[in-house]
C-alpha cells in the first residue's frame, strides 16, 4: 500500500490506520528481516532495492494466503460470520441487494454488509480488507486485469440509453443513434469522473463533441434538469431514475452504441471460497436476468 500511495499519511488513510501504526508496522518488517526497507525523500520516502524485492513477491504470497484459507474454510464446513461487499452506486442498488437477500436465506446467522465506493476506491477497500468482493465499472483509472493482486472477471455490459425530456423530438422513436443527438445541449458528469469520460468517448466516436450546458454528479439533479428541457444525458440501463420527472430513456443503436463493462472483482486466491463463490453465483445469475429495456429488432446491415 505504501508503494500504490507514496507516503506514510495516505498509506494510513487507504487502510484507516493512523500514521503511527503504519510507521510502527513497517519498522517491525524491517527488523524481522533485517534490513533498510526505506530512505526519505523529500515529503515521502523511497524504497530501498531490499523493499522493491518483497514487493516482487508479495502479490503471490498473499494469493497463496487467500488459497489457503479458501481450503481450509472448505474442509472444515465454518464461514466466517461476515461477508463484506462493495460496488459503485449502480450496482450497489441493482445488483449487491439480491445476493444480500440469498446469501441470508441460506445463511441467516451470517451478517453481510454492503459499501457504497467508487471503482478505485473499491480496490482500496480489497486491498485493506475491508471489503470482500467488489463491482466496478471498467475505466483506465482502475488496476488492469493482469494486476497480480486481484482477480478481475468479466460480470455485463450496462448500455447506455439517452434521457431527453417528455414532449422532446426524440421521445417517441423506438431507438436512435447517437450521431442524431449531435446538435443537443448535455448534461454530463464532473470533469475527471468515469461517467463523463464515457460519455466524451462516446461522442467522439460518432463524429461530434458535445456542448456540456449543465454538469450533475447524481442521477437525481440530472433527471431534474432534462425534465425541465436544458438538455440530454447518457443514463446507464441499470440505473433507475426518480419518479416524478417527466423523462422518457430511448436506447442507443448502431455505432457507436456506448455501454459500461461491469467486472467483479476479489483478492487473488480467495474465489473459491465458499461465501464468495455462492456470492459471485448470485451475482452472475443476478446480471443474466437484467432485463434489455430496448425490445425493438436490430439495425438493418449496412450496404
Amino acid at each position: 500500500m505504501l508503494a500504490a500511495h507514496g507516503t506514510v499519511t495516505a498509506t494510513a488513510r487507504a487502510l484507516h490506520y493512523t500514521p503511527s501504526a503504519v510507521s510502527h508496522q513497517l519498522r517491525g518488517l524491517a527488523e524481522d528481516l533485517g534490513v533498510v526497507l526505506l530512505i526519505p525523500q523529500g515529503r515521502g520516502v523511497r524504497l530501498t532495492p531490499a523493499a522493491r524485492i518483497l514487493l516482487s513477491q508479495a502479490d503471490d504470497l498473499f494469493a497463496r494466503w487467500e488459497t489457503i484459507k479458501a481450503l481450509i474454510t472448505s474442509e472444515s464446513g465454518e464461514h466466517a460470520g461476515e461477508l463484506r461487499l462493495c460496488g459503485f452506486s449502480t450496482a450497489a442498488a441493482a445488483l449487491l441487494p439480491p445476493v444480500v437477500t440469498a446469501l441470508r436465506s441460506w445463511r441467516p446467522e451470517l451478517e453481510v454488509r454492503i459499501i457504497e465506493a467508487d471503482p478505485l476506491e473499491c480496490f482500496d477497500l480489497l486491498l485493506a480488507e475491508e471489503a470482500d468482493l467488489a463491482v466496478i465499472v471498467a475505466t483506465d483509472t482502475v488496476p488492469a486485469t493482469a494486476d497480480g493482486r486481484f482477480d478481475q472477471q468479466f460480470l455485463l455490459d450496462d448500455p447506455l440509453d439517452l434521457l431527453v425530456p417528455d414532449g422532446h423530438p426524440l421521445a417517441q422513436r423506438a431507438w436512435i443513434t447517437l450521431r442524431e443527438t449531435a446538435e443537443e445541449s448535455w448534461i454530463v458528469d464532473r470533469p475527471n469522473r468515469p461517467h463523463r469520460q464515457l460519455v466524451f468517448t462516446s461522442c467522439a466516436e460518432a463524429g461530434f463533441t458535445p456542448t456540456v450546458a449543465h454538469e450533475a454528479v447524481e442521477w437525481d439533479t440530472g433527471a431534474a434538469l432534462v425534465a425541465a428541457g436544458f438538455g440530454v444525458s447518457l443514463v446507464p440501463r441499470l440505473a433507475r431514475m426518480p419518479a416524478g420527472y417527466a423523462t422518457t430513456r430511448v436506447p442507443l443503436r448502431g455505432d457507436p452504441a456506448p455501454s459500461r463493462h461491469i467486472r467483479t472483482v476479489v483478492r487473488r486466491g480467495s474465489r473459491s471460497q465458499p461465501l464468495l463463490a455462492s456470492a459471485l453465483e448470485v451475482l452472475g445469475e443476478t446480471a443474466a436476468g437484467v432485463h434489455a429495456l430496448d425490445t425493438s429488432p436490430p439495425l438493418p446491415a449496412s450496404g
